[in-house]
């Protein structure tokens, strides 16, 4: 009896008058799952909930189309039962594809709100209670995951995500120490540096204005800064670019590994996705035909024009419809392509506002009354940035999702994975311009467009873009980064456990009925022990289609903040260490505790999301070539130390070669050539000319011959550099197989095994 009550699937739907389209089309829908053989068992509430289970023999199909994939998940004592995971999983499939006489399927009816859900249950098991009580709890922080247990019941899609993510995290953490050790060698050079301590001993540089009618300063106002930027910019943060290079690589190479060993573990290595899909489209409908694949050329190279004209790095996809007549296709193209690029010129325009933001606010800072914000006005301008660029992302999330599904709804993936994939590269694209576009202007622009004392480049003609601090930008780069993950792995991580921990409780409070006996002084009746458990699983928060992939985003995000502009935050993977560790159990809990139950789906691999994380290990070795090579002064100070320095021209042992450095790197204006009214009061006589950061000639303002020294040096570092981190990468990703030789020599062996098998039985039916 205790079996008979176990439910499949729950269907809930409004009370809906008798008679009327909805309550027509619900049954409808009902009949065609009772003519396939479901059992339908029915409960009134203030909703109407319909617990569906599929008959034995749907399952019996499974297993003999796929040879019982099943096998080492069956209980040894009733090898007929179905897991559960493979269970729901069946029956989501059937529910979403079984079509009414009016060619309605169950999410059509949802959009009509003939039903308002549809959800697996939560029920009372063995495994879920240990997840409960060892897993899903803070006090686990520090344990080992109960993989093979998650497996069990939330199916292998989400349990290779928790394996993948724990393998990350304890990678992470040898990326945190070395990322810490970075950091604590800087702060042992924090007075050291010869550079920083010119910068303190400059009482008598004056240096030209930082906007229009701001005062002349002096260069050693800002020691504690260029302390700063020595702690962050010194020999070893190279050597760290160079191992994080590397680590991505053998991060992945080690995963790939680990995945192998699981999977194998499932005898799940060699498993088709599509055979499995075309397995229950047949035991759904006999009569099924698969959708095929089909490509045009025509159609490709529309598009390739298409993008080519407007400039926009869109991939679309290579399938289309049988069904669609071509001006269809071209016309949802058209379609595809001005939704996407108006969103790409929407998260340009973002960078650009921040960027106007950041002029403004300097020059408004600048002329504050508050002593603290007049003097650190271009420090305060970044930092209040960095927060309005947080703010641009959490909007711009939400945004992103909407316009990628709406893109992935013009293609029409032939099937789910595909759809899944297509949605992937768009929201990741889309997310990646989000947020590391302010990152990417600070890193590679701020200082280097804006001209020269003169001849300033203004915004509207009016604002001056912002100038880099004389020991360089790579500070900026860090104080932005440093905000950003700290707001992104606080705040986000509050709200993402509080909205959710809120919403079950208004709707628990809301949505429990009051006992009629209690209303009517009537005796209580006998519940039905279904309906109390199919209540509190309704009064879980909703799973979406997408909420393992919001999850594997998130952490995709971080990996590119904590590897590709890692050599100017090494602080970046113990934050994310930190964070991991939490987020774990933090994901956890809401899957367990303020979810419904998420649908199991069966993989072997975390998708397409291995790609884009080889990418971003790619964008790493580039990116913090770009930081070293651009926004670091390590390359100015090593072609000084070595072409211009007293070392160069006299055998000095005892003076620092970067002494003097300072003084070559700053360059010359003339007071009387700036442009008219820009200056503010001052006297005349005392100050005739002022110092700025670039390598100009004090009579004509053109480029020296040391620029284009540094220049090449630059460029020449940045080739060495990437090509040494790739070579290093491809070497250590062909030293380190992907697939362990014990796992090869597993299935070599089961192959074996299974051919001897067949030979035997085969001589053995001949014999008889």
């Amino acid at each position: 009896m205790q079996s008979e009550e176990k439910w499949d699937f729950v269907l809930v739907s409004n009370i809906h008058e008798m008679g009327s389209e909805k309550e027509i089309k619900r049954k409808k829908f009902l009949d065609e799952l009772s003519k396939k053989g479901f059992t339908i068992k029915k409960i009134e509430d203030t909703k109407l909930f319909y617990g569906v289970r599929a008959p034995q023999h749907v399952f019996r199909k499974y297993q003999c189309l796929l040879g019982n994939p099943d096998r080492r998940l069956q209980s040894q004592s009733s090898p007929q039962d179905i897991p559960v995971t493979t269970r729901i999983r069946i029956v989501h499939f059937i529910l979403h594809n079984t079509v009414t006489p009016d060619f309605e399927k169950l999410q059509d009816l949802i959009k009509k709100n003939v039903f308002e859900a549809a959800f697996p249950l939560h029920e009372k098991e063995e495994v879920r209670d240990f997840l409960k009580e060892k897993w899903a709890r803070w006090r686990g922080v520090f344990s080992q995951q109960p993989i093979e247990k998650i497996r069990c019941y939330f199916g292998e899609k989400v349990a290779l995500y928790f394996a993948w993510l724990g393998w990350y995290t304890c990678l992470l953490g040898f990326a945190a120490l070395a990322g810490v050790l970075t950091f604590v060698a800087g702060i042992t050079l924090f007075s050291s540096s010869q550079v920083s301590r010119e910068i303190c001993e400059a009482n008598t540089t004056i240096m030209c204005p930082l906007c229009d009618k701001c005062p002349f300063w002096v260069l050693s106002d800002t020691c504690t800064y260029a302390k700063v930027t020595h702690m962050i910019d010194n020999e070893a943060t190279v050597i760290f670019a160079m191992v994080m290079a590397i680590w991505a690589t053998v991060f992945l190479e080690l995963w790939k590994r680990q995945r192998a060993k699981v999977v194998t573990n499932w005898e799940l290595y060699g498993w088709d996705e599509e055979e499995e899909e075309l397995a229950m489209q047949l035991i759904n409908n006999l009569q099924h035909e698969p959708r095929l694949y089909q490509h045009s050329y025509f159609r490709s190279a529309i598009v390739l024009l298409l993008v080519l004209l407007m400039s926009v790095p869109i991939t679309p996809s290579p399938y289309i419809h049988l069904k669609n007549p071509p001006a269809l296709a071209l016309e949802c193209q058209f379609a595809f392509e001005a939704t996407a690029r108006a969103l790409i010129v929407v998260l340009i325009g973002i960078a650009h506002a921040l960027v106007i933001y950041r002029v403004i606010a300097t020059a408004l800072f600048s002329q504050s009354g508050l002593g603290l914000l007049r003097e650190r006005a271009d420090t305060m301008a970044v930092m209040t940035g960095a927060v309005l660029h947080y703010l641009t992302i959490v909007i711009m999330t939400k945004i992103n999702r909407r316009v990628a599904l709406f893109l992935c709804d013009l293609e029409k993936p032939r099937t789910f994975s595909q759809r899944e994939n297509n949605f992937t590269m768009k929201i990741f694209t889309f997310q990646f311009f989000t947020n590391f576009s302010s990152l990417i202007y600070i890193a590679f622009f701020l200082g280097r467009i804006n001209g020269h004392p003169g001849h300033y480049v203004r915004i509207a003609g009016r604002w001056r873009l912002e100038e880099c601090h004389p020991s360089g930008c790579i500070t900026d780069l860090f104080i932005q980064m440093a905000i950003i993950m700290m707001l992104k792995q606080t705040i986000s991580n509050v709200m993402e456990y509080f909205i959710p921990w809120i919403s079950h409780k208004l709707r628990k409070k809301h949505k429990r009925p009051k006992k009629r006996n209690m209303m009517l002084g009537e005796e209580e009746e006998a519940e039905d022990p279904c309906k109390r458990q199919w209540l509190s699983n309704y009064e879980l928060n909703e799973v979406n289609i997408f909420s393992l992939f919001n999850e594997f985003l998130e952490m995709t995000i971080q990996y590119s903040f904590t590897t590709i502009f890692v050599a100017a935050f090494p602080l970046a993977p113990l934050l994310a260490f930190i964070n991991n560790l939490f987020e774990i159990h933090l994901d956890a809990i809401k899957m367990m505790r303020l979810y419904r139950r998420m649908v199991p789906r069966k993989a072997n691999d975390i998708g397409i999301w291995l790609q884009v994380l080889e990418a971003i290990g790619i964008l790493a070795v580039i990116g913090n070539g770009l930081v070293i090579a651009i926004t670091s002064d390590f390359i100015p100070v090593q072609v000084y130390k070595y072409m211009y320095s007293h070392c160069v021209r006299e055998n000095h042992t005892d003076m620092d070669c970067s002494t003097g450095y300072i003084n070559h790197s700053l360059s010359i204006f003339h007071i009387r050539n700036f442009e008219p009214d820009t200056l503010p009061d001052f006297n005349g006589d005392e100050i005739k000319e002022c110092r700025y950061r670039d390598y100009r000639n004090a009579d004509d303002y053109t480029y020296t011959v040391q620029y284009w020294h540094i220049f090449a040096a630059r460029l020449a570092f940045l080739i060495l550099f990437e090509h040494v981190a790739l070579c290093v990468k491809l070497i250590a990703a062909w030293y380190i197989p992907d697939v362990p030789q014990k796992v090869k020599n597993h299935l070599l062996h089961r192959k074996h095994t299974d051919l001897r098998k067949e030979l035997s039985m085969m001589e053995y039916s001949t014999e008889v």
